[in-house]
């Protein structure tokens, strides 16, 4: 298990490393003068060559991309040139909102995705069967922006029930909280619920025909008892790898839903980095997110052998 945790960590720096370069060459991808194209052209000749020095542009690419390296190693990203700020300093305010969101989503979806699935597999051709499975997979085609607009005109303008925008933590305001959170939580776990309900039934329908639950059911152990204990653990295999996954957009997709609920988390930082090229604060998001996405992918690896001891690690 050591040597393929580090193994796994090395492939991790390596990719996060070919990743920085590709970031780094942001700016060389954009048309024309990069700092034109960031603050754009009726900048004065002060400002212009002011973040002309900051981002070395007068240096090689080579020395900048490690100049720029060593700083993202140090946490410092730069000065966001929207917001006139430090662009850790932006992080650090908007990614607790995003990953309270995320988690959040995530462990609802879980259970609720498992469940349904179980329930699904378990009573095929019934018609808690042909419930899921249709509004599994209706669900699963929607897009998550349509969904909250369509939730945004149903409860806040068309009922005034719940606030269009804006986000409260609960230990300042629980109510208004518990409020602000409904309609965005709603967009994020429910394609996560519908995607894990789907695999979940398609794993649980292969390990239910295996000769090993047969036999279970042959020597009088409980329905329950073999279905949550002996077939549900097979089964989770596959859906362990849709766990990574999902969490690893969740991170990155939050986007969407922050922009439609004008939630200040990441997601909506990084769009409004994009629309207005503020490159530090693009570099930085994108580094943060890749390294977020690789950390998931690891720990998800690792559990493969928690749910599963058959599984070997070399």
């Amino acid at each position: 298990m050591g040597k393929y945790v580090t193994k796994r960590v090395g492939q991790m720096i390596v990719i996060l490393f070919l990743i920085s370069i590709f970031i780094f060459l942001l700016i060389s991808f954009i048309p024309g003068d990069p700092v034109y194209a960031m603050l754009g052209e009726e900048v004065s000749a002060e400002t212009y060559e002011r973040v002309y020095q900051e981002l070395n542009l007068d240096k090689p690419v080579v020395y900048r991309y490690f100049v720029w390296l060593g700083n993202a190693l140090r946490g410092d990203f730069g000065q966001s040139t929207q917001f006139h700020r430090p662009t850790v300093e932006l992080l650090m305010e908007r990614m607790p909102v995003t990953l309270y969101f995320t988690f959040l989503s995530f462990f609802i979806s879980i259970p609720v995705g498992v469940l349904l699935g179980v329930l699904s597999a378990v009573y095929r051709g019934k018609p808690i069967d042909t419930v899921v499975t249709l509004l599994a997979n209706i669900t699963a085609c929607l897009p998550q922006f349509w969904i909250g607009i369509l939730l945004l005109y149903v409860f806040a303008m068309k009922w005034s029930l719940l606030p269009s925008f804006g986000f409260t933590w609960p230990w300042e305001d629980f109510g208004n909280s518990v409020r602000t959170t409904i309609m965005p939580l709603f967009c994020l776990a429910i394609g996560g619920i519908a995607s894990i309900a789907r695999q979940t039934r398609s794993s649980m329908l292969e390990v239910i025909r295996q000769d090993y639950i047969r036999t279970a059911r042959s020597k009088g152990l409980k329905e329950r008892k073999i279905i949550f204990i002996h077939a549900l653990k097979n089964a989770l295999i596959p859906v362990i790898t849709l766990f990574g996954m999902r969490l690893g957009l969740l991170v990155g997709g939050s986007m969407f839903m922050e922009t439609v609920f004008a939630i200040p988390g990441m997601g909506s930082l990084f769009v409004k980095a994009i629309t207005s090229r503020d490159i530090p604060v693009v570099q930085a998001c994108v580094l943060v997110t890749a390294l977020i996405s690789c950390m998931v992918n690891l720990i998800t690896d690792i559990l493969y052998a928690v749910v599963d001891p058959r599984i070997k690690y070399e």
